[in-house]
């Protein structure tokens, strides 16, 4: 076993995490609203994860709802369109972030159709007893080569990085497994 003789515990809070679907859709959701899903222990924020699209339901305004397949699994994803009218938002924001925001989920919405490649990042939500991606970024892949890198790197970083869980020991210090 390594030592971790770093105090802070392992965090991937607000880091993009780069996450297959079979891996996504078994985070352990919180144990209340206030707190992030988990993954071995781990807090998860935010995700990453690219693959074909294979739903959409838009509702114009509102939102866009679809589902990225990457051949593990389906990830759930919805990309808000509601930006201009919802009071929410209208209270946390300035009129001038609010049409920035809604642009960019505008142009973001247009890249989003049934059968192209996509790389999507956002916060990682509940819905329904289920988990979904928040979407924040889209982006089409043209190169060729993106999926099957995608894959290795989320193998990778799973193996060297997330499996890695903090588990204090007897003397006090923690250990990494």
């Amino acid at each position: 076993m390594q030592q971790n003789n770093n105090p802070i515990p392992i965090s991937l809070h607000n880091a993009h995490v780069k996450l297959l679907a079979f891996d996504f859709l078994t985070l352990t959701p919180p144990s209340s609203p206030d707190y992030p899903f988990t993954r071995k222990l781990i807090p998860i924020t935010r995700a990453e994860t690219l693959g074909t699209i294979v739903l959409r339901d838009h509702k114009p305004a509102k939102f866009l709802r679809f589902a990225i397949d990457d051949g593990t699994g389906c990830i759930p994803c919805i990309l808000w369109l509601n930006h201009m009218t919802s009071p929410h938002l209208a209270r946390r924001r300035s009129p001038q972030d609010l049409c920035l925001l809604a642009d960019a989920a505008a142009r973001s919405a247009e890249m989003v159709k049934v059968g192209v490649v996509a790389r999507v990042r956002g916060k990682v939500t509940g819905f329904k007893g289920g988990v979904q991606i928040t979407v924040t970024d889209v982006f089409v892949e043209r190169d060729p080569n993106a999926e099957i890198l995608h894959w290795i790197e989320c193998v990778n970083l799973a193996k060297n990085c997330y499996n890695l869980v903090n588990v204090p020991s007897s003397s006090g210090s923690v250990t990494l497994k």
